[in-house]
C-alpha cells in the first residue's frame, strides 16, 4: 500500500514534496546531528552553523550569485531546463503552490548545505584538512545525477566554491543563501514557459 495514494486530491503532488523535504530533514540534518551529539568532546556549534561569518562575507555571496546569474538565464532558454523545472509542475497553479513548494525547496537545501559543507566537511577536516573539500565534492556531484548535464558539472565547482567560503567562514549559510537563490531564480525563469496562473495547465 502506498503511503500516499493518488487520491486526486488538489494537493496529491505537493504533499508528495513535503514528504520528500522531510525526508532530507531526518536524513541530512537530524541524523547527523545525534551523531554530532553521541560523538565525545563534538559540538554541533564547530559544523558551520554560526551565522557570524555569513553577515561579515555577505558581499562575496553576493558576487557568486550575480557571476552564475548570466549562465542561469542562459539555460533557461533550453528545452532540458524547462522540461526540468520547476520540479512540481503544478508551481504555476496559484501562487500558493509556487511559494509553498519554494518554501520546501529552501528547507531542503539546509539540509544539503548542513550535511555536505557542515557535517561532513567539518567531520573529514581532522582527517584530510583542506582536501576534505575534495572528498566531499564526490557526494555532491553524486546527487545531481539525474539532472541536466551542465548543472551535474557544475556542481564540481560548486561544490569546490562553496566547500571553500564554509571552511574559511566556518558558516553554511552563505551556500544556502546562493543555493536557494539561484534554484529560486530558475523556477522563476522556468515559469516563463509555462501556462500563466489559473489557467488551469501545468508545467511540463
Amino acid at each position: 500500500m502506498r503511503l500516499f495514494p493518488n487520491d486526486r486530491s488538489r494537493y496529491w503532488e505537493l504533499w508528495g514534496f513535503v514528504w520528500w523535504s522531510g525526508w532530507r530533514v531526518l536524513g541530512y540534518v537530524l541524523l547527523p546531528m545525534v551523531v554530532i551529539l553521541l560523538l565525545p568532546g563534538e559540538h554541533l556549534r564547530e559544523y558551520h552553523v554560526s551565522i557570524r561569518g555569513f553577515f561579515k562575507h555577505l558581499w562575496i555571496y553576493v558576487l557568486l550569485f550575480l557571476l552564475i546569474l548570466p549562465a542561469v538565464i542562459q539555460a533557461s532558454t533550453t528545452n532540458t531546463f524547462r522540461h526540468t523545472y520547476p520540479f512540481y509542475r503544478m508551481a504555476n497553479r496559484s501562487q500558493f503552490d509556487l511559494w509553498s513548494w519554494e518554501a520546501l525547496y529552501a528547507i531542503q537545501f539546509i539540509s544539503l548545505e548542513f550535511f555536505f559543507r557542515g557535517f561532513l566537511l567539518q567531520g573529514l577536516r581532522k582527517a584530510f584538512g583542506a582536501n576534505a573539500i575534495f572528498v566531499m565534492i564526490v557526494p555532491y556531484c553524486m546527487i545531481h545525477y539525474g539532472k541536466p548535464m551542465a548543472e551535474s558539472i557544475g556542481a564540481i565547482g560548486a561544490g569546490l566554491i562553496l566547500g571553500t567560503i564554509a571552511m574559511r567562514t566556518k558558516s553554511i549559510w552563505g551556500g544556502v543563501l546562493i543555493h536557494v537563490g539561484v534554484a529560486t531564480t530558475m523556477d522563476v525563469l522556468a515559469l516563463r514557459g509555462c501556462p500563466s496562473f489559473g489557467s488551469g495547465k501545468f508545467c511540463h
